[in-house]
């Protein structure tokens, strides 16, 4: 069986409003939603954790049923942090049934099925994958405001999620990181610093994460985009 940490515990402060960004609507649909429906439609996912705010869970359920979602999911209240989070999502799940874990962020609702498909099946092959892009950019290592070295463009992608682990190994990432390992910006950190080897899927440009209003903007329009391929317009 192989399960899906879907985290949106984050309290979206960069968006503005009032509202977390993972319940604000793209087309009357909230983004966590939008997110959720991809993995309904992938092959190789069974069902879903959502970590979210403590306050928003029982809210969630209620929404999970109007909206349809066909896949079993459960929320869970998060942490302080994003490692805090993925971290409650590993302890709600009965590890004897679980072979894959795929962590995603819970406001990148345009990946694509087959794109969580091929990460799934890389990690079932060798344990630990992740979706990434080749980046497009130079991209400058830099320390007090002083460029210290500049990166081989070609060797540099950039991270985004589903990334997927096989469940054994995940746990015992997490559980050799210090406190302070918590906060590692993905989990691949953490499972690269506990000596395994992350294959990497490249993915696509689509697949943004939804931080600023500026992001949101370029959601919608993305959004009419998917649904006039599927309409053949």
């Amino acid at each position: 069986m192989n399960v899906a940490i879907i985290v949106a515990a984050g309290a979206g402060r960069r968006m503005g409003g009032g509202r977390a960004k993972q319940f604000r609507e793209i087309s009357g649909i909230p983004i966590i939603i939008h997110t959720l429906r991809r993995f309904d439609e992938c092959e190789t996912i069974n069902a879903s954790v959502v970590v979210l705010p403590r306050d928003e869970c029982e809210e969630f359920r209620a929404l999970a049923e109007r909206h349809g979602l066909r896949k079993p999911s459960r929320a869970v209240a998060g942490g302080e942090t994003r490692g805090a989070s993925v971290l409650r999502g590993l302890q709600a799940l009965a590890s004897d049934e679980i072979e894959i874990v795929a962590v995603h962020d819970g406001v990148r609702p345009f990946v694509k099925a087959e794109e969580i498909d091929r990460t799934v099946r890389e990690a079932e092959v060798f344990g630990a994958a992740i979706l990434a892009i080749p980046s497009t950019d130079t991209v400058k290592e830099v320390e007090g405001g002083r460029v210290l070295r500049t990166l081989e463009r070609a060797r540099v992608w950039r991270a985004q999620t589903p990334q997927c682990f096989r469940f054994d190994l995940l746990r015992r990432a997490y559980e050799l990181a210090s406190p302070d390992g918590l906060d590692a910006t993905d989990d691949s950190a953490l499972v690269e610093r506990a000596g395994a080897t992350v294959r990497v899927v490249e993915g696509g440009a689509h697949n943004i994460k939804i931080t600023t209003p500026q992001d949101f903007a370029l959601a919608g329009i993305l959004l009419r985009g998917r649904r006039s391929e599927v309409s053949g317009q």
